[in-house]
């Protein structure tokens, strides 16, 4: 089989690059070792910002290409991703109030236009925001940025990738890629059917996160002069420790920040640490010093003590970056770097180095752009402008698209509803469509999880496993009992 690219990972660099390609007009193959999302692009803070601290470090290019970034995916994806206020409280001892309001004021004008709510200061004393709070914080700033689901955005790219024709193989391992005359000769194994499959593409493409170099140097057996810094970054989430809708910047005094954002109506989710990671990816765990390093950000700021007994789920990422040859990890560039190998000329393989979710979209395109030498015929930049699916919202805006769901099925709960438009927007027609009742979605398996959600995601979003659907494709594995979670894994393995 002879294909125009392929590309190896299917994080959301990757599934990016896929869609983008595959629009553009090439033939496209995915390969994804285990499940898509189900490294690095599941663990992130699930926010599409544009990074406030790192200018700090004076990257105002990174910030700026961010933010714009986030004005183009709300577009793209608006059941997706939503505006979420952040607070800041201020703490003298680190940072002077007049330097974090000149930061706050370059965040808002670093590009024009931009369609959230600009920061202001606030008194905690006249404000909401101030109540959970130790009463030592007197003041503070607030600001915008928006919220997602990591993993669902990796699941909307390749959904977008497989709707412009490209193939996307989960649990298909990359075993050899060699040059031979115009091509790459590949090799890949797909786990589930234990079978290997032999491929030639004309480009390929690297996109395999912690695993980049692994694939230039023992898959493709090439060299390359770029080296990989890994850092690991680990959240918690313990019940809700606040009551309103707004988040947390929490500054502390490395000069590093935690953020606490509301999660799952229940939950707040808190995190990220920054540690250099060395060893398998695949191992990547929170340790005591993490959790440690969270909970005293925690106790520093706000009056209720959060001890590690509270917490009711971790989960730690290893982040694929750039060395920049920083001292601590947490001043390394966010910036992703592309290399482009070209041995003969003819046989381009393109390796990504570092990114971020929220610049995913405009990475994809450089790629595709560095690509184009290769690819005469290839189609002209498209993505900006098109919305991912499901986020056409039956052409309504999202408010709209709500009350047209609550108005088209009177029936179905009002947290399931909302839980729906916002997972899948107009793809939720595929769970509901001819269902006029709670009974015609099937077996109820608990926490609003119905058969026809599980068939949904099994026959068109690659899940196999209770993990992919509870985890990744949803959030649920949060609300279900481990008798619930036993039911569907009988039903996903009758025998």
């Amino acid at each position: 089989m002879k294909i125009d690219l392929l590309v190896i990972g299917g994080g959301i660099n990757g599934c990016g690059i896929a869609a983008d390609a595959a629009g553009r007009g090439l033939s496209v193959i995915l390969c994804e070792k285990d499940d898509l999302a189900s490294a690095t692009s599941c663990a992130s803070s699930k926010l599409i910002h544009g990074g406030l601290r790192y200018l700090e470090h004076y990257d105002f290019k990174l910030v700026r290409s961010a933010l714009k970034e986030r004005k183009v995916l709300m577009k793209k994806a608006p059941h997706l991703i939503h505006p979420i206020e952040f607070i800041i409280p201020h703490d003298k001892t680190l940072r002077r109030a007049l330097i974090v309001r000149m930061g706050l004021f370059l965040y808002d004008h670093l590009i024009i236009k931009q369609n959230l709510a600009k920061s202001k200061k606030l008194r905690f004393q006249k404000s909401d925001a101030g109540l959970p709070l130790k009463s030592t914080y007197k003041i503070g700033f607030s600001y915008s940025d928006c919220q997602t689901d990591d993993s669902r955005l990796v699941v909307l790219n390749a959904l977008a990738a497989r709707k412009h024709g490209a193939r996307i193989l989960t649990r298909t391992s990359c075993l050899s890629a060699k040059r031979e005359n115009d091509y790459w000769t590949v090799e890949l194994y797909d786990h589930t059917r234990d079978k290997k499959i032999t491929i030639q593409a004309k480009a390929i493409v690297n996109a395999a996160g912690p695993w980049v170099k692994k694939v230039i140097n023992e898959t493709a057996e090439l060299a390359t002069d770029s080296n990989l810094r890994l850092v690991q970054g680990s959240h918690i989430i313990i019940p809700k420790l606040y009551e309103g809708k707004h988040a947390y910047l929490l500054q502390n005094p490395d000069r590093r920040v935690v953020f606490t954002i509301p999660y799952q109506n229940k939950f707040t989710l808190i995190g990220t640490t920054e540690t250099s990671f060395e060893g398998d990816p695949n191992q990547a765990a929170i340790n005591n010093a993490e959790i440690n390093y969270l909970t005293d950000t925690i106790n520093h700021y706000f009056s209720k003590k959060l001890s590690g007994q509270e917490i009711v789920w971790s989960y730690s990422g290893v982040r694929s970056l750039y060395d920049d040859k920083s001292k601590e990890a947490s001043k390394n560039t966010r910036e992703y770097y592309l290399e482009l190998n070209t041995g003969t000329k003819k046989a381009p393989m393109l390796s990504v180095f570092g990114g971020k979710l929220t610049t995913y979209r405009r990475l994809a395109e450089n790629s595709l752009d560095l690509l184009k030498p290769y690819f005469p015929k290839m189609g002209e930049r498209w993505t900006q402008n098109k919305t991912l699916p499901g986020g056409d919202c039956a052409g309504l805006s999202f408010p709209e698209f709500i009350i047209h769901l609550g108005k088209k099925y009177p029936w179905l709960p009002t947290h399931i509803l909302h839980r729906y438009a916002h997972a899948y927007g107009d793809l939720c027609y595929a769970i509901l469509d001819d269902a006029n009742s709670i009974e015609d979605l099937g077996k109820h398996f608990g926490a609003g999880f119905y058969e026809k959600e599980l068939i949904y995601l099994i026959q068109n979003e690659w899940a196999k496993t209770v993990d992919d659907c509870l985890w990744r494709r949803t959030k649920l594995g949060l609300h279900l009992s481990p008798e619930e979670v036993n039911q569907i894994k009988a039903y996903l393995n009758p025998n």
